[in-house]
């Protein structure tokens, strides 16, 4: 049983942009955390890094709380078709709902709007059919932060200050790398901790919003038209999707990264069979257990941490990384 937690889940929303923004003005890039594990997956020494920092921070989520990471009442098969799913769409669609919900919605990216759009319908649609009638009523709004909730803020606030000092390390050189004329030559050292660390913050904001437990997840994707249906993660949206736009259109400066390297931000792109497909499989997976790609890290994270459920976690995880393999 569910009860609704607008405060957690809008706090946990805006906590998502602080390293979405920060991996965008230090290194560069889009927090598309698929990209992130499909290119781990390949030997991407700042994926592999941004995966550890999602870890890092399911296992101390774990060590906080003192228990295993929520399990998806199913079997195994479900969980690993669940995962070749997501792997194979998302590699196809070329993003899930960190990249192109959050970080493609907030640039008014049109295969963004379009990927999403596509990916949540047929999310719906088999929740609706999987999961009709299997939960019970929703409980009365909880207001509060959780129990632990403050821990949760202070950590984000670590990680906040971390990406603040790397910032501000990054200003000596900012100026000489706007004015030259070509890309400046990447800090391997100093985007690698951009990666661990905003990778870390994102796990403890997805933890905070609740994004990270398949049962919310799967009562949000039901809709208002089940007894069921938790608002919670539509907070989520409010708190992250105004501000991650207004961060992107204004909180920014030249398209280079201050720790150099490429500008990987995409321009345009199509809007084709191959996106909507993509997109429609993700949504198929992730209807089927709740999970999407930033919760799989953590919750495999979770597991690790406190020696428990890890066989469904890593089979789910493992099952996105060789659906992504096969495309």
């Amino acid at each position: 049983m569910s009860e609704p937690t607008p405060l957690q889940s809008f706090l946990g929303g805006v906590g998502l942009v602080v390293p979405v923004q920060f991996l965008l003005v230090l290194n560069g890039s889009v927090f598309g955390i698929s990209g992130f594990l499909h290119d781990a997956v390949r030997g991407g020494k700042e994926a592999l890094t941004s995966v550890a920092g999602f870890l890092l921070g399911g296992a101390i989520i774990s060590a906080i709380e003192g228990v295993a990471p929520p399990t998806v009442p199913t079997g195994l098969f479900r969980i690993v078709y669940s995962g070749l799913l997501v792997g194979i769409g998302t590699k196809m669609s070329s993003g899930c709902t960190s990249g192109h919900m959050i970080c493609g919605l907030s640039r008014f990216s049109p295969r963004s709007i379009v990927a999403t759009a596509t990916f949540f319908a047929t999310a719906a649609v088999t929740t609706r059919f999987v999961y009709k009638g299997a939960f019970p009523p929703i409980r009365a709004t909880d207001w509060t932060l959780g129990t632990h909730g403050n821990t949760f803020l202070a950590l984000q606030g670590f990680s906040i200050a971390v990406s603040t000092l790397l910032y501000l390390l990054s200003s000596g050189t900012a100026s000489s790398i706007e004015d030259a004329p070509k890309q400046a030559e990447p800090r391997s050292i100093l985007r690698l901790l951009v990666n661990l660390t905003t990778g870390f913050n994102f796990a403890i904001a997805l933890r905070l919003s609740n994004l990270s437990e398949p049962d919310r997840v799967i009562s949000f994707l039901l809709l208002p038209f089940d007894g069921a249906f938790d608002p919670s993660l539509a907070y989520l949206a409010v708190g992250a999707l105004p501000l991650a736009s207004l961060l992107y259109h204004f909180g920014r400066s030249k398209e280079q990264p201050r720790f150099g390297g490429q500008w990987a931000v995409p321009k345009g792109g199509k809007i084709d069979s191959k996106l909507v497909l993509g997109a429609a499989i993700f949504g198929v997976g992730w209807g089927l257990v709740g999970i999407c790609p930033g919760p799989g890290l953590v919750n495999l994270g979770r597991a690790l941490g406190s020696g428990s459920g890890i066989q469904q976690t890593a089979a789910w995880v493992g099952s996105v990384a060789l659906g992504g393999l096969l495309v």
